[in-house]
């Protein structure tokens, strides 16, 4: 054991000669004893030390914490409405942001804008190289409702026209609310707005080397065969004659319906109410109902809206009526605002072949978010639809979540105003005039619309109010537009899936000798 410890009389030795010359005398022995001593416990000390500093590291922790400044809670000022008395003349409040900045400055960059954006380069193609002069404005008057100006974040209207029911006024009202959204971003501007269903600028009378440049014209919907400028509709603001809800409030209301409805319980059937009167394909529709000699699988309801009215609306809440697995859209005289209402509901949309477009549902994809219903041959064609989306209900079920997914996403209320604002922004761009205010536009404000509305017309413009300045300093990033290969692709696979669709659904007809 003794030699495991020093190993061999070799280390003895050296041990005797290292310990030799301080054991010579009594004193110098005690001072060297004193001296190991100290270094001993000067060792233990500095070890426990080391050891005391090292803890809190060796437990994935700090020795000193950083001391965290709660941040401040940022501050909404809000701008409510500033009426008058009823007996004085209402003036616009100068006391509105012209511009502003968030206090965060942390906050996030924008994120990119939908895809259904990058058509605003489309509709907006046809000025691309000679902009828009004032003469090309004045053109466009020929069937335009009004006038608009905005001039350092101020709005002007001049009126041509009265406007059916209320759809200049809450156009009008959804585009003062976008001022007071990003106040001072709106460039200065000047168009003409026609609030009637139909495209009037026919792309075929603007083409060939001496053709002149088309006039640009706002309005709701377009059609391949026009050159029109597509805008969000007066409805996202409400629709007072008929009881629709600003989109912002309608939207979690058919979000709730949704979930009150499971959807492998719902009726299996597809569902229409409507008013049929407006157009022939619609009256069309209505062959396709269940009778006593035929089930297409249709379940096909008319809208009586003056009986409607008389009884309260009890009969036409839209957030009530996702109750079918399958919903069944059809144009109007024109394209109908029923379809953001029907793509919502999480049934899988039968569209009825388009003629016109409005400015999200360029980018609906077919037997993705919606499935493809023939024009000439309906009943037959939504018999189809059903029976297949009955033997495949969780494909059904998957395109209409992808409709109501996109509603609820890229068609949410704050991407509304983001397309307003860009449509506006690209079109100011291109303007090679300075807009001036005419001596018969007057200046619109919240105020002057809202103090004096009454009933459902007061209550929509109050519940669809921007009662303070976007949170974000600037809207959603623009995307850029298509390129030609990217365009093609896209409409040739938009082509190819409704030919799919009809070629399944011939050989079902085939198969069952009809």
């Amino acid at each position: 054991m003794l030699r495991f410890l020093y190993g061999s009389v070799h280390f003895r030795h050296f041990s005797d000669i290292l310990w030799r010359p301080f054991m010579k005398t009594p004193a110098r022995s005690s001072a060297v004893l004193f001296f190991f001593i100290f270094l001993f416990f000067g060792a233990f000390l500095s070890t426990r030390l080391l050891d005391f500093a090292a803890a809190p590291m060796l437990q994935g922790e700090t020795a000193h914490k950083p001391v965290e400044i709660p941040k401040k809670p940022l501050t909404k000022v809000e701008y409510p409405l500033k009426c008058k008395a009823v007996n004085l003349t209402q003036t616009c409040p100068r006391d509105y942001p012209t511009a502003f900045s968030p206090e965060d400055p942390d906050r996030p960059s924008p994120a990119e804008c939908p895809q259904n954006f990058r058509w605003i380069h489309e509709d907006l193609r046809p000025w691309m190289k000679s902009g828009i002069t004032r003469e090309m404005v004045e053109r466009a008057k020929r069937t335009a409702n009004f006038r608009l100006v905005i001039l350092d974040g101020r709005a002007y209207v001049e009126k041509y026209e009265r406007a059916f029911q209320t759809r200049d006024v809450f156009t009008l009202w959804g585009i003062l609310q976008l001022l007071r959204k990003y106040p001072g971003k709106v460039p200065d501007l000047e168009l003409m707005f026609d609030c009637v269903d139909w495209p009037v600028i026919r792309s075929i009378d603007y083409r060939g080397p001496n053709a002149t440049a088309p006039p640009p014209l706002f309005r709701y919907c377009g059609d391949d065969a026009t050159l029109d400028i597509v805008f969000p509709d007066w409805s996202f603001w409400g629709w007072p004659e008929i009881n629709i809800k600003p989109w912002e409030t309608l939207l979690k209301d058919l979000k709730e319906g949704n979930d009150r409805s499971i959807w492998m319980k719902r009726e299996p059937h597809a569902y229409w109410k409507g008013n049929p009167a407006v157009a022939e394909t619609r009256k069309d529709l209505l062959k396709c109902n269940l009778s006593d000699q035929q089930d297409w699988n249709a379940r096909i309801y008319a809208q009586d809206w003056i009986r409607e009215s008389q009884e309260g609306y009890k009969q036409s809440n839209l957030a009530s009526q996702c109750t079918h697995r399958y919903k069944i859209y059809i144009e109007g005289s024109a394209w109908s605002v029923s379809q953001k209402y029907i793509l919502a509901c999480d049934s899988m949309t039968l569209q009825v072949n388009p003629h016109y477009y409005d400015f999200f549902t360029r980018s609906l994809m077919p037997v993705h978010h919606y499935w493809p219903i023939r024009e000439d041959d309906k009943c037959r064609s939504i018999k189809f639809a059903v029976d297949w989306g009955n033997r495949h209900k969780q494909k059904a079920q998957l395109i209409g979540k992808a409709a109501s997914d996109f509603i609820q996403g890229d068609l949410k209320m704050e991407n509304v105003y983001d397309y307003m604002f860009h449509l506006l922004n690209e079109y100011a761009k291109l303007l090679r005039f300075k807009p001036t205010v005419s001596k018969n536009a007057m200046e619109l404000c919240s105020e002057r619309m809202a103090c004096r509305a009454q009933g459902l017309k007061k209550k929509f413009m109050i519940e669809s109010m921007v009662m303070y300045p976007s949170e974000d300093a600037s809207p959603c990033i623009m995307p850029p537009p298509f390129s030609p290969l990217e365009l093609q692709t896209f409409l040739k696979r938009k082509v190819n899936s409704i030919k799919q669709v009809k070629a399944w659904e011939k050989k079902f007809w085939e198969d069952q000798n009809m």
